[in-house]
């Protein structure tokens, strides 16, 4: 038997978005699905910050949060939606959109195509929402079959990467005692983009020589001032530079990476799969999060699809807790750096998951998204 060319290329293309699904499909005939349904369950939370958290646009001590459980046969997936200020969410829009969602209809949590699918119908934004029900899902599928996702997508654990540890704008003591508190982290990301950015390097520099990371927040505003600052950032042992410029400013930042002696990194600037392509030249990589992706499903589409133009990709969280940063972290071996450490930033987490161990993620052999209940 052989595939003729159109089915050649559909087998193809499906290969190349690398789903969960081939794995999940093979691992759903080990278990029979039970005529069962789909039960989602919320409640909203705030995330007490450990220290005032400063960027370039605003400053926070809190991050609201909801938290979700998709209940199926016993078994029970965790997920997570949070809400830094510039996703425009809060716990009303989540919990609204949760509110619309109908799983019941659902009795097999294989379908993650079907399912999450019908989920992105259900409203064009919301897409922290969304990622909550992706997370959640992904995470009682792994428990079903009782594997890590990381396992089920084929990864090594052995791969993945170091993560930084973010340091918020401040002033100089208050950088230096962060600092000293991220002692044993081998690489540490600096917000910059109020003006201070020297200040805030040389800060850091008098207490650490390790690599860094530098988060703008689209604060500079003038692409030769920027080329003149990457410059400098490049002497002080800086590695990449994450969304200098507007995010509109498309032209301008296509220059200032052609020009760049760093990579530069898209957050701001991209949400979803099919923004990625346009970003090609203009931005040497991306930084993708799942509260902006919707989830893993996506997420790992974006991974294959940067992959294929070469780009860079970083894989980035918000102020979190455990859960989706464990989340992102089964998909870590996939990607070049890693900025997981949303969950270190807080100081009432309620679950425990992976572990940065000598500053190296540390996945664990927990089924799902790997993580346990406080």
């Amino acid at each position: 038997m052989y595939l003729n060319r159109r089915n050649f290329i559909k087998t193809i293309s499906a290969a190349s978005l690398g789903t969960l699904i081939p794995n999940i499909a093979v691992a759903s005939f080990m278990k029979p699905i039970k005529s069962k349904k789909l039960k989602l369950s919320f409640r909203t939370y705030d995330l007490q910050l450990k220290h005032t958290f400063t960027v370039a646009e605003y400053s926070r001590d809190t991050t609201p949060v909801v938290l979700t459980e998709l209940e199926y046969d016993g078994i029970i997936g965790y997920g997570e939606a949070s809400m830094p200020p510039y996703l425009g969410e809060s716990h009303k829009s989540v919990t609204s959109f949760l509110s619309k969602v109908n799983l019941a209809q659902f009795n097999d949590p294989f379908r993650i195509d079907d399912i999450l699918t019908y989920v992105d119908s259900v409203d064009k934004k919301n897409r922290a929402a969304k990622a909550s029900i992706d997370i959640a899902l992904h995470d009682l599928m792994g428990k079903i079959v009782n594997q890590p996702l990381y396992k089920l997508w084929g990864l090594n654990p052995e791969e993945t990467p170091v993560t930084s540890f973010t340091i918020g704008i401040d002033k100089p003591d208050v950088v230096r005692m962060k600092t000293k508190e991220a002692k044993g982290f081998k690489v540490l990301k600096v917000k910059l983009g109020r003006g201070n950015d020297k200040e805030m390097i040389n800060s850091v520099r008098e207490i650490t020589d390790v690599p860094l990371y530098v988060d703008v927040n689209q604060g500079w505003q003038n692409k030769e001032e920027a080329l003149e600052m990457i410059h400098w950032l490049k002497e002080k042992g800086v590695i990449f530079v994450e969304q200098p410029l507007p995010k509109e400013n498309i032209d301008d930042m296509a220059w200032l990476t052609q020009n760049s002696p760093l990579p530069t990194m898209a957050d701001e600037a991209f949400q979803r799969l099919s923004d990625i392509v346009a970003f090609k030249d203009v931005y040497s990589g991306i930084n993708i999060k799942l509260m902006k992706s919707t989830g893993l499903r996506e997420a790992h589409k974006m991974i294959t699809v940067a992959r294929a133009l070469d780009m860079k990709v970083m894989m980035g969280c918000m102020t979190e807790t455990s859960c989706a940063v464990s989340a992102a972290a089964q998909l870590s071996p996939l990607v070049d750096w890693a900025d997981l450490d949303g969950n270190l930033l807080i100081s009432n987490d309620v679950y425990e998951g992976v572990k940065v161990i000598n500053g190296k993620i540390t996945l664990n052999n927990l089924p799902g998204i790997g993580i346990r209940k406080l």
